[in-house]
């Protein structure tokens, strides 16, 4: 949910008498920094960027409408749904979640909490295409753009 991130370091801190590593994550678009015990780095949702030739894949098969998305849901079930693939922190279901608002909208306006995620999800998925792909933030926005319209 908080967009790409680097790990600056690797920390041996003492919280509650007992010694851990940590992780120290620094999150690209806005200076955040996490700091995540490396025991529980597997259940973080953390994931490499995706490789050029993967983020490829996957838009394609959204241009060829082979991803899965919702139809048939209320607003409310439809937004829990693409909240929770946000929250999974996959490239894949971000694309799934802008896939399904961007026909969603093309129905019947979106409300304003479904908008503001369709906002943040295309954020994360160019922030990741701008990466994966070392090109501008206005190019990869058009890039999404001629894959999910």
């Amino acid at each position: 949910m908080q967009g790409p991130g680097v790990i600056e370091n690797i920390e041996e801190k003492e919280f509650n008498g007992e010694k851990q590593q940590y992780y120290i994550i620094k999150i690209l678009n806005n200076n955040m920094k996490l700091m995540i015990p490396a025991k529980k780095i597997v259940d973080s949702n953390l994931r490499l960027l995706c490789e050029p030739e993967d983020l490829e894949k996957t838009l394609l098969r959204a241009q060829n409408g082979e991803l899965d998305f919702e139809e048939n849901l209320n607003s409310k079930e439809r937004y829990n749904t693409n909240m929770k693939k946000i929250k999974s922190g996959s490239f894949e279901k971000g694309i799934e979640v802008i896939s399904t608002l961007v026909t969603a909208n093309s129905e019947k306006p979106l409300n304003s909490s479904e908008k503001q995620l369709l906002t943040n999800a295309k954020k994360l998925i160019i922030e990741e295409i701008v990466l994966s792909k070392n090109i501008s933030e206005k190019e990869a926005a058009s890039f999404l753009k001629s894959i999910i319209s």
